[in-house]
């Protein structure tokens, strides 16, 4: 199997945006949600498989912190969870919930008057942005004994969420992108592209969706930034299934 590689190509556009690499610009919506941009870039794909190299062509948004029970609340006007918290990441969410989410945050009057349009991550970007530059298992090296510092997980969770925002981030400033919750992304399950591909959204048909990042009841091994799975997107009943958004550029 080909060595995990990463080379991330974020020079220039970080350059546009007037920042240094490790330091990457942050903006809230109109409900108070906190966004990081992430520069474009190329990395490689791996987990059980041919590596494949994924290019990543325009920056995007990326949600700092899982959608949390307050600010899913404030925009469907409900709280599905089990472990009620406002500030835990919102749980006992369908794929289809998620999107109806990101459907109507972008109505708000405020961000349709901003044109801000928000989306579940791909598959390709919820990896470019959880490694944030990195090549190993975590985005914070290879050695597990390290990951509570960074995730609630089955050995430190006490089997339970959390509130987000409590642990280290990642070197792009995203916080619980291993542990708290599962997140929900755009792709369908399917096997990985054999060759390089730009911007990938995953197959055109499937009947699972793409969840990542493992949760508070899964061990180490789960929350590996490559680790992948497929979950039916109608299933509302596992309280180990979030999410968290991005802002597409240009409201694109």
């Amino acid at each position: 199997m080909r060595l995990l590689k990463f080379a991330v190509v974020c020079v220039a556009a970080l350059a546009i945006c007037g920042c240094d690499q490790g330091v990457l610009p942050e903006s809230a919506d109109s409900i108070g949600m906190e966004f990081k941009l992430i520069p474009a870039g190329t990395f490689t794909m791996v987990d059980g498989g041919e590596a494949h190299e994924v290019t990543v062509t325009k920056p995007f948004k990326m949600g700092v912190h899982e959608v949390t029970q307050a600010h899913y609340e404030q925009v469907m006007g409900v709280n599905p969870s089990y472990f009620k918290g406002a500030e835990n990441p919102v749980e006992k969410v369908s794929w289809g919930d998620a999107v109806e989410f990101c459907r109507r945050l972008s109505d708000l009057p405020a961000e349709k008057a901003a044109g801000n349009v928000y989306r579940l991550p791909t598959e390709a970007e919820w990896e470019y942005a959880c490694r944030a530059g990195t090549t190993t298992m975590y985005s914070f090296g290879d050695d597990d004994s390290e990951l509570g510092d960074y995730a609630w997980f089955l050995e430190n969770s006490g089997t339970k969420t959390h509130p987000v925002g409590r642990k280290q981030p990642n070197a792009w400033g995203l916080y619980d992108m291993h542990g708290n919750v599962w997140e929900w992304c755009q792709d369908r399950y399917g096997d990985y592209p054999s060759g390089s591909v730009t911007e990938p959204t995953g197959p055109a048909v499937g009947s699972a969706r793409l969840i990542r990042g493992g949760c508070w009841f899964f061990t180490a091994g789960y929350c590996r930034s490559a680790y992948r799975f497929g979950y039916g997107p109608s299933n509302r009943i596992n309280r180990t299934l979030g999410f968290r958004v991005c802002l597409s550029p240009y409201g694109q």
